[in-house]
């Protein structure tokens, strides 16, 4: 029998009342459970009537006979197994029938979620939003700062050269070719120029190839393996694109600033660069400064899209299209195949130009009618007085579709033709719907 004393602390009262009604037996031999209760007949009711209330400790001690069962058979085995736990009871003790929890367990909320937290914890703005840092931290190996040192003039302590002055650049050859200005590396007397990347390391580098009126130049040091920098294209690039800048202005090396692009097109003429052959500039609000120059203007698919050029006013810097440098490296690699190096001289004609893109055509067919078939060319801007292209007949406003024959997609073309040795055939349009040929001779150089 079950008493009061025993379930006292673990039941309820009404439990307590139904259990002292119930006695439970277990043979050991035969594993069966013998439930024996009391019935008491209510003195106010009639003979073989009993008390509905009897059929409580019927249920209460079925379900812990129950329980009893699940718990006697491994206490048995356990026993056998460890003969110094005769003393243990063949009844389990209460304790084992209630639930146990641990202390840093969360406690199942009846809803039966079994599914185990995630392994790793939610991203964190900071990880998820710093889109700029991921592209850094991509692109930065590529970059390389160049130190110009003259020979002539040694500090007065150490007795090493001094730093006439410093630029950028960033590699474009794992074999140690590096692309920079050609502002940062020439007309620099007694110059040393030293390459230092990334990793600390520091080379001697030698101009290999220059481009003066395009400001581009290459310069070769005696490393292997470089990191190389993406190469994008500057032909579908859009305003208000974000870019970053990547450099080392005022001698501090590995500098990002960021902005958008302003302009995609800005003619030289607008910026009062004579002599450049560079036919527009790509504007941008990202700060460039002295030793930004030669380092590159990147995308965020991590690609160079320009050459860190030059700055105007804060808010306002420039670079050279990666087109553009696309042509220079092209020309350079091909010249040094041929063992010589490039020859930046092009004949003359005396024009600047605008490139036609798909906004500028649309306004022309708006304004002055031109052929509605026209979807590429040139519009020249500007003739210089007593030039080939004034002297010929050329005017400003005539659009350019061909020359000898082909067709003009932009200045580059032309300044490809200029190359050559023969005349040049222009095809162009002028009084809106009137197509033109006239020819013009260019000066050569020398």
């Amino acid at each position: 029998m079950f008493s009061r004393n025993l379930l006292s602390k673990f039941g309820p009262k009404s439990l307590r009342r139904s259990l002292v009604q119930c006695a439970v037996e277990y043979d050991t031999g035969c594993n069966q459970i013998i439930i024996k209760t009391t019935q008491r007949e209510n003195g106010d009711q009639r003979k073989g009537k009993t008390d509905r209330k009897g059929l409580l400790p019927i249920i209460s001690g079925s379900l812990l006979g129950a329980a009893v069962v699940s718990q006697v058979e491994p206490e048995e085995e356990a026993i056998k197994s460890d003969p110094k736990e005769t003393v243990r009871s063949s009844f389990p003790s209460l304790a084992s029938l209630l639930p146990v929890v641990s202390a840093a367990e969360p406690i199942d909320s009846g809803q039966g979620d079994k599914t185990p937290p995630p392994p790793n914890k939610p991203k964190s703005r900071r990880s998820q939003f710093n889109f700029i840092a991921d592209l850094v931290e991509e692109t930065a190996p590529g970059l390389v700062y160049i130190e110009i040192k003259d020979t002539g003039v040694r500090d007065y302590f150490t007795g090493q050269p001094v730093t006439s002055s410093n630029g950028s650049g960033f590699v474009v050859g794992s074999d140690g070719l590096i692309l920079t200005n050609a502002h940062v590396v020439i007309n620099k007397p007694r110059a040393n120029i030293l390459v230092r990347l990334q990793d600390g390391r520091v080379f001697a580098g030698r101009v290999e190839d220059v481009d003066v009126k395009s400001d581009l130049a290459t310069v070769r040091i005696p490393c292997k393996n470089l990191p190389e920098m993406k190469l994008g294209s500057s032909s579908d690039l859009r305003p208000g694109e974000w870019v970053v800048a990547m450099g080392s202005p005022l001698a501090l090396s590995n500098t990002i600033t960021t902005g958008v692009v302003s302009n995609i097109a800005r003619p030289p003429d607008e910026l009062g660069l004579q002599g450049r052959d560079v036919p527009e500039y790509i504007q941008t609000d990202a700060a460039i400064t002295f030793g930004n120059s030669g380092g590159p203007l990147i995308n965020l698919d991590g690609e160079a899209i320009g050459i860190n050029s030059m700055k105007v006013t804060p808010g306002i810097s420039f670079a050279i299209p990666i087109d553009y440098a696309k042509v220079f490296l092209k020309k350079s690699a091909d010249a040094q195949k041929t063992g010589g190096g490039l020859d930046s001289s092009r004949r003359y004609i005396g024009i600047t130009m605008i490139t036609l893109n798909p906004q500028i055509i649309e306004e022309l067919k708006t304004r002055i009618q031109i052929p509605q078939n026209i979807n590429h060319g040139i519009i020249i801007y500007r003739i210089v007085l007593s030039s080939p292209a004034d002297n010929a007949g050329l005017k400003p406003g005539d659009i350019v579709t061909h020359i000898n024959g082909k067709p003009i997609h932009g200045s580059r073309d032309v300044y490809k033709l200029l190359e050559g040795k023969e005349d040049l055939n222009f095809t162009l349009i002028r009084d809106q719907t009137k197509f033109h040929q006239i020819t013009v001779r260019p000066e050569s150089p020398h």
